[in-house]
């Protein structure tokens, strides 16, 4: 009976590693292929994808649009990518060294494009009331003239 278990035993020879040679050789190559993660900056198909959002934003019936109204195309198309543009420049470059993979950039950039998309409807559903006005600028209150 110890004939066949030996005989069930493999047995190493010197042109064959060691499962335990094996195992250090797949975590070597795992180490060597753990890549570093950054979510800063963006890419331009990801800019592209935020500009195309943007537009679809200032374009479409929203929230948004029930309160200041809806923006032409052409001219949401322009100011898109203007706001997408001041937005990752008004945040820093790059993430700092200390671990950060960017997210904290990357929200900053973030509430730059909403911030800058409000102040542009606000300003132009206001350029539109007083073009609905139609007084060129100029209004009476109280029986005296006064230029806005």
């Amino acid at each position: 009976m110890t004939d066949q278990t030996e005989e069930q035993t493999p047995q190493l020879t010197a042109t064959e590693p060691s499962p335990d040679h094996n195992l250090d050789e797949t975590t070597t190559k795992m180490q060597n292929l753990t890549t570093s993660f950054s979510i800063w900056p963006p890419s331009q198909r990801t800019r592209d994808a935020v500009i195309k959002r943007l537009i679809e934003t200032l374009t479409d019936k929203s929230v948004l649009s029930d309160r200041y109204g809806t923006v032409p195309a052409d001219e949401a198309a322009g100011f898109a990518r203007s706001i997408e543009n001041e937005a990752f420049n008004a945040v820093p470059a790059s993430p700092g060294t200390d671990g950060d993979d960017g997210v904290a950039i990357l929200q900053s950039y973030s509430k730059e494009i909403s911030k800058r998309m409000l102040d542009f409807v606000k300003s132009r559903s206001v350029e539109s009331v007083d073009a609905a006005a139609g007084d060129g600028g100029v209004k009476e209150e109280e029986g005296a003239t006064v230029e806005t």
